[in-house]
């Protein structure tokens, strides 16, 4: 492993240099295993790791190259680990949502454009006033998603489009079990909609809040 881990420093190393940039294709393998001095065995296992977390992609019968490197590309790694949290992590993942989701919210109220909104209304209209459950969670990913995506930072959106899978979970144990989950949802979309329509920060960063901690509480008494 300590081989592989010198093979994996050596390519980082390369790119955060910039002598491989986004989109290059790495030399042939015994060429680039002898410039760095590593075996091919050794560069090979480190290109399979790195492929893995999205900073290579191995193209069958055209070569190696580095990903574009965007945040959305090289977070989907943290998606796949995110997905396993133990049972009583997702708290902590929820907390971490409450500190970000809501700061998002605020950035995305100046941000957000007429058709965005007129986007996030839509869905909520579809949907009615009696969702299924699984119909209402797939709702609430999609318009916490666009929201986040009105905020403008690419990073941020995918670090919690990251964090979505555990908290997805909790979402449908607590509209099976809490009284009015359901509609209570629905109120504050509507609530986060409606302060976002009006360039108002606080109250989309106040409400995103809510919305966050009456899931966290409700969890809380459960576990």
């Amino acid at each position: 492993m300590a081989v592989t881990d010198e093979a994996i420093e050596k390519i980082k190393e390369m790119i955060v240099s910039g002598a491989l940039r986004p989109g290059d294709r790495l030399p042939k393998e015994s060429e680039l295993a002898a410039e760095l001095g590593l075996s091919r065995n050794s560069l090979r296992e480190a290109v399979r790791a790195l492929s893995l977390i999205r900073i290579l992609d191995v193209r069958q019968g055209d070569g190696t190259y580095v990903t574009s490197l965007d945040p959305q590309v090289l977070l989907e790694a943290m998606s796949f680990v995110v997905d396993f949290h133990r049972d009583d992590t997702v708290l902590e993942f929820l907390a971490v949502r409450r500190i970000l989701e809501p700061a998002a919210t605020a950035m995305a109220a100046p941000r957000i454009t007429e058709p965005e909104l007129a986007s996030l209304d839509a869905q909520l209209a579809a949907l009615g006033d009696a969702p299924s459950v699984e119909e209402l969670v797939l709702a609430d990913l999609e318009f916490h998603r666009g929201i986040v995506a009105a905020s403008g930072n690419s990073v941020l959106c995918s670090l919690l489009d990251g964090l979505s899978g555990p908290t997805t979970r909790a979402r449908i144990w607590r509209g099976l079990t809490q009284e009015d989950a359901v509609g209570r949802t629905l109120r504050e979309h509507r609530a986060i909609l409606a302060a976002l329509r009006d360039r108002d920060a606080e109250a989309a960063r106040s409400w995103a809040t809510v919305h966050i901690a009456s899931v966290e509480q409700w969890l809380r008494s459960t576990l």
